[in-house]
């Protein structure tokens, strides 16, 4: 029971970290997280759709895919974490009107995506969109979940382009690596191959 409470606590709490991240120093300076960030930014730009909103739209389809390869389990927790990071992010859109520095703003807005994500795939979750398909490859490949995500979001990123000024795109690479570096030291840090708990996000 104490278990499955940690467990929980912390998949709110890195939820809400991702939440901050991107309603606080990312999307204030339209800078998606990753590939349903981008889609989300998307919809927002030319369909006035809200952030969370749409966020949490992009995010639909993989739930699909997560059910049939990770479970039940593995799904609905992804999908808490999905609406709580939607909920903050539609809770701080209409409050937060500062816009700080591009590049610290960049920099705290990675690293607390990175924490986020790494303590939701620790958990047995994950924080939705392309993650889930980074962490099937992660899976079938058996490489580090940080690499594969950046790979596929950075794909993405160049196809925006089209509709995005490639500054943004460019923010938005830099904001990537970032992260996907932070998520592989959250996912690894202080434990040895043993005792992480990967399984709980390997297919079912």
């Amino acid at each position: 029971m104490i278990l499955k409470l940690r467990t929980y606590l912390i998949l709110f709490f890195g939820a809400i970290l991702q939440g901050f991240a991107m309603g606080i120093f990312l999307f204030p300076h339209s800078i998606p997280s990753g590939g349903a960030a981008g889609i989300a930014i998307i919809a927002n730009h030319f369909f006035h759709v809200p952030l969370g909103f749409a966020l949490w739209l992009a995010n639909a389809v993989f739930f699909v895919f997560a059910l049939q390869y990770f479970g039940f389990l593995w799904t609905i927790r992804t999908i808490l974490s999905v609406a709580t990071t939607s909920t903050v992010v539609s809770f701080i859109e209409p409050l937060y009107f500062f816009e700080g520095e591009l590049f610290p703003d960049l920099l705290f807005g990675a690293v607390l995506f990175g924490v986020g994500v790494g303590l939701l795939i620790r958990v047995g979750a994950s924080s939705g969109g392309m993650v889930i398909p980074a962490l099937m490859i992660a899976n079938y490949k058996n490489w580090n979940p940080g690499k594969v995500m950046f790979s596929l979001n950075f794909c993405i990123f160049l196809m925006t382009s089209i509709v995005i000024d490639y500054t943004i795109v460019f923010y938005a690479i830099v904001c990537q690596w970032i992260s996907s570096h932070i998520v592989d030291f959250v996912y690894e840090w202080n434990f040895s191959k043993r005792q992480i708990p990967i399984l709980s996000w390997r297919r079912k």
